[in-house]
């Protein structure tokens, strides 16, 4: 039986999920239906592109430096345009379509419909206020047409989907301006069983910690982090299975702690394999 997957957004701590799947492979666990938010879409369409667990961790500590880099051009733009010191974001986005873009490159993919394994990444458009997903799934009449998007380059939906709020500028595409999926839906769950998925397994972060924010952009990010936390209540119980990583010494977007990440998530799927295993059967 192929497993469904599904990869909460949390930042940095989205390097928990490589490690999650490389356990999984040498248990031999297929994966054969995976979604993620935010960060979780990264992992999503790096898995989905066919790269190793290896790979991806070396991708993930490269493009990491790369796509927090601020642009001090973009920056005073966007804050003379919106008159505001925060303006859309502190940085503009584009640079995780690059990087996703690139890879894909890599791989002679360019949209999501080139994608053979089913795929889902939420996104909520910020002038309606309502949830799309990008997919490379064809669902029946009892689907909302409008709501799945299907035509579309991979590294702009990983964008949209990925568009922290505050961090990073909404995304815009076509009518749309995204913004990042997990206001709304922070652990595809539903959205991966969907897919065709008999069992699903899902990879969510605790933001129960006592970090003291020191700053007006900590307090934002940990706010957000917070509503994200409470989105992911509903997804666990339509999971048949669920790791909670507790990755307190990993804030958002510290950069420096992928490697933490990386080992907790490893290490959490190994102790939980056997139950793992069982949910399969």
């Amino acid at each position: 039986m192929k497993i469904g997957l599904a990869l909460a957004g949390g930042g940095v701590k989205g390097a928990s999920h490589i490690g999650v799947i490389k356990a999984l492979q040498e248990n031999g666990i297929e994966i054969g239906y995976i979604g993620g938010t935010s960060i979780g879409s990264i992992v999503t369409a790096l898995y989905a592109m066919d790269y190793e667990p290896g790979e991806m961790l070396k991708l993930f500590k490269y493009f990491s430096k790369f796509i927090m880099k601020v642009d001090p051009k973009y920056y005073w733009t966007n804050v003379k345009s919106t008159k505001s010191f925060m303006g859309y974001g502190l940085l503009s986005g584009d640079k995780i379509e690059m990087a996703i873009d690139a890879c894909a490159e890599l791989k002679q993919i360019k949209n999501i419909e080139d994608i053979k394994i089913p795929i889902v990444m939420p996104t909520v458009d910020i002038r309606n206020n309502k949830k799309y997903v990008f997919t490379n799934h064809q669902y029946d009449d009892n689907f909302p047409e409008d709501t799945y998007i299907r035509e579309i380059s991979l590294g702009k939906a990983v964008r949209a989907s990925s568009s922290y709020p505050g961090m990073f500028a909404p995304t815009i595409y076509k009518e749309h301006k995204f913004v990042d999926g997990g206001i709304i839906d922070n652990l595809p769950a539903q959205e991966v069983r969907k897919l065709g998925a008999e069992k699903v397994l899902s990879i969510r972060f605790s933001s129960k910690n006592n970090v003291d924010p020191k700053n007006v952009i900590e307090v934002a990010l940990k706010s957000v982090d917070l509503l994200f936390e409470q989105r992911t209540d509903s997804e666990i119980a339509s999971s048949d299975y669920s790791i909670t990583l507790d990755l307190t010494e990993a804030s958002v977007f510290n950069i420096k702690k992928i490697d933490y990440c990386y080992n907790q998530g490893y290490i959490a799927a190994i102790e939980n394999m056997s139950k793992i295993k069982a949910m399969l059967k």
